[in-house]
Formats: structure tokens, sequence, C-alpha cells
């Protein structure tokens, strides 16, 4: 009768562990298109056995875990070049916008105006007395200090944009290490009351994944499940179940600094959009506006003085066309036209009236256009490098960005083999679990139809 008995347990307990394999198996088919999903494995083993003298008997089978299958290093280089494809993809948005402001073949850069003002000169030059020649030097002019203005003003606004940018990424780089944290310590719990702790570490996962889309991250796995989070430079993110926000402070520019426990680590950002738009925030479009500034500053210096060599209409000597410049900074925003008589337009190199049709200094003033005016370069050669290093930037970011997308899939797939589910393999696990749990239910009942045929020869016995 014990022995009966000790069977019939043996077989439940097959039962049983048969049947946590088939919920684990149908719970991965469920999840077969669930983002981030990990396939959990139930962990069979043999339950503990009974000694009866010099005999051992088994009592069946047991779970002993349920585990998820992940590789954690695979982890650690998708959340890299995910990191790396965050920063080249913001980099490239900006960088867009900022090349459109040069693209000559849609007729909205400064070549045209630069060309326009210098050859209205050309123009001035074979009718120097002229009144609708001379203001239309004036109005070249115009358009042209209008179009430095209007370019100076849309890099401080795309600029600001950046800036803004910069700020919500730190807001959403706080609100997921605060999650990351709290799901550290779902983790924890987990594992000491003894349950899977897969779906949290998949959860955790996921959100340090979104993470490194804002910023790179350094990853330490910790001796009690946690994963400690740090920048690229150290500074903590995530320790435990505690996260450690970064902050904010306006510079002397204007912008947001990147503050982590009162240290400045603005310059020190690697990885995501957060670096992707410091870049373009610190470095492309400074760099942009400082040519700008250079190209304006002496251009309109240049051409002031070659006017003032020569004389008017009147026969004076010159003056400025344009509104004459201190410095460097902001030269391209401030750029004006100061002259408002076209009389005033020194075209004669000859002093004293009568000499109107005098074009020796309309000539120099032509000529500028093919004088070493900024940087050893003409100023069209000048800007056309402005064009070609905005427009190289952004076309090296997205050869990098399509390389690192091919890497990055390749990665996913690695890790789609590891851990993602494979229906056909789950639905053979399924058949080969149910057959089990069929033939232990089959055990079940013989023996129970034995113990009834027992307890009624053990009746027959006593009547």
């Amino acid at each position: 009768m014990g022995s009966l008995t000790a069977s019939l347990n043996t077989a439940l307990s097959s039962m049983l562990a048969q049947q946590g394999a088939i919920d684990t198996a149908t719970n991965n088919i469920a999840n077969v298109d669930t983002p981030g999903y990990s396939q959990q494995v139930a962990n069979l083993e043999e339950a503990p056995t009974i000694q009866e003298g010099d005999l051992t008997y088994g009592t069946g089978a047991q779970i002993a875990s349920v585990t998820s299958l992940r590789d954690a290093v695979l982890d650690v280089r998708i959340n890299q070049e995910t990191a790396q494809q965050g920063q080249l993809n913001a980099f490239i948005s900006s960088g867009q916008q900022v090349q459109a402001l040069f693209n000559e073949t849609s007729g909205t850069g400064l070549q045209s105006s630069l060309t326009a003002f210098f050859n209205s000169f050309s123009e001035l030059s074979a009718d120097p007395s002229d009144s609708t020649t001379r203001q239309n030097v004036l109005t070249a002019a115009q358009n042209l200090t209008a179009e430095f203005n209007q370019t100076s003003n849309n890099l401080a606004t795309l600029q600001s944009n950046a800036d803004l940018s910069v700020q919500q990424s730190v807001s959403q780089v706080n609100s997921l290490t605060s999650q990351i944290a709290q799901v550290n310590q779902e983790v924890v719990e987990a594992q000491e009351n003894g349950q899977n702790p897969g779906p949290a570490e998949d959860q955790r996962q996921q959100l340090i994944n979104q993470l490194s889309n804002y910023i790179g991250v350094s990853e330490t796995d910790a001796s009690d499940g946690t994963l400690t989070l740090s920048t690229a430079n150290g500074s903590a993110l995530v320790v435990g179940s505690q996260s450690f926000n970064l902050t904010t402070q306006t510079n002397a520019n204007g912008c947001q600094d990147i503050y982590s426990n009162g240290q400045d680590i603005t310059s020190q950002i690697s990885g995501g959009s957060l670096a992707g738009n410091i870049q373009v925030r610190d470095q492309e479009i400074p760099a942009l506006q400082n040519s700008l500034d250079t190209l304006a500053y002496n251009l309109t210096t240049a051409v002031n003085q070659q006017n003032q060599a020569g004389y008017d209409l009147n026969g004076n000597p010159g003056g400025d066309i344009f509104t004459p410049l201190t410095q460097v900074p902001g030269a391209a925003a401030n750029m004006g036209v100061t002259m408002t008589d076209p009389d005033l337009i020194a075209a004669s190199g000859t002093a004293g009236a009568g000499n109107s049709g005098d074009n020796t200094n309309a000539n120099a003033l032509y000529a500028l256009q093919n004088s070493n005016l900024v940087d050893g370069q003409t100023p069209i050669s000048y800007y056309s490098d402005m064009v070609f290093q905005i427009g190289n930037d952004v076309s090296t970011a997205q050869t990098n960005e399509q390389a690192g997308t091919q890497v990055l899939q390749q990665l996913q797939n690695l890790q789609g083999g590891v851990s993602g589910v494979d229906i056909n393999q789950q639905a053979a696990d399924l058949v080969q679990f149910q057959n089990a749990y069929q033939a232990s239910a089959q055990v079940v009942t013989i023996i129970n139809s034995l113990l009834e045929t027992t307890i009624d020869m053990m009746d027959t016995a006593t009547t």
C-alpha cells in the first residue's frame, strides 16, 4: 500500500513538473513577438530520493528554476552601438538643417548674393555716371547684408534648438535612470524570493537600451544581480536601487551645460543624442558662425577701404559703403549698409569733379572678388570651403550611420539567436512535454486502479 502511494506521488510530481514546462513553453510562444523578451527555460531536476535500508527510491521530478536565456556581452555591445547610432542620428538631423542654410543648388546660400554684389561693380564700370547702375550697387549690397544677417540669425536659432534638445535629453535620461533603479530592486527581490528575475531583467535591458539612445553608458554587473550604470567619464547614473540625476546650468554663451554631482561633464559626454546635439551646438555651429563672421568682417573692411581709395560722383574722396565693424564676433549679424546716396560710390580713381566717366576704382572694387581677402582666399573660395565642410561632415556622419546600422542589425540577429523564441522548437518541446505529462497521467490511472483493487481485497479479507 505504501509503495503504491509513493509511486502515485512520484507520478503526480512528474505531472506537475511537465505542467510547469508546458506553461513555460506556452509563455514563450505567447511572447514570440514581444520586443526585448528573452526565451525562458524550465530547468527540470530529479526530486530528492528516499532511502529504505539498502535501497534508494526516486521520488520523481521537479522544476529547479525557470531562467531566461540572454548573453550579457551582446547586451552591452548592442547598447554601445545604439549609443553611437543615437549620436550620429542627432548630428545628422541637426546637421542637415544647418546644411540647408548653405544649399547653393536651391538658391538659399550666400554665393549668389556675393556674386551679384561684385557683378554690380562690373556693371558700374561700364557706365560710372549712371544713377540706376549706382543704385543697383547699393541694392546688391543691401541684399548681401540681409543674407548675412539672416544666415547668422538662422544659425543662432538652430543652436538654440540644439540646446533645447540637450535639455530634453537630460530630462529623458533622468526619467530612465529612475526606472532602471526601480527595476534593479525588483530583480533583487525576485532572486530573494526564489522567483525568476528574467522578466525584470528583460525590462531593465529594454530601459538601458532606450537610455543608450540618449547617452553612452558604462555597465558594471554587481554581485547582487543589479547593474551599476555610469557615463563614459565615470559619473554615476544608477547604483543599486538609487539613481543620480543630471542637472543643467546656463553658461556664459546662454547654453545649458550638463552637471553631475556639481561637476561640469558637458565636454565628456559621449554617445547618444545628447552627445550629437552637444557636438552640433558647441562645435559645428560655432565653427560655421565664426567663419561667417570672418567672411563678413574681412569683406566689409576691404570694400570700405577700396571705396575710400577712390572718388565719388562729385569728385570727393569715397566713404564707407558698409557699416564699419570693430570685431569679428557678431560681424555677420551686425553687417549693414551705411551709404544711402548712390552718388557717393567712389567709381573714379581721379580726384575732382568732371571725372564721372572714370571707372578705375569701380574696376578695383570688382577685382576684390578675386583678391585673397579672407585667410589667404578669395571671398567665394572661402565661402565654398564653408559649404564643403558642413556637407562633408554630414556626409561622413551618414556613411558612419549606415555602417553602424548594419553592425547593430548583426548584433541584434546574434542576440535573437540566443534570446529569441524559436516557435518551431517550442512547438516540438510542447509535444515532448505533453507526451511526458500523458505518460505520467497514465501511471496515475494505473496506480489508482491498483489502489482500488488493493482496498477491495482488504475489505474482502476483513469480512
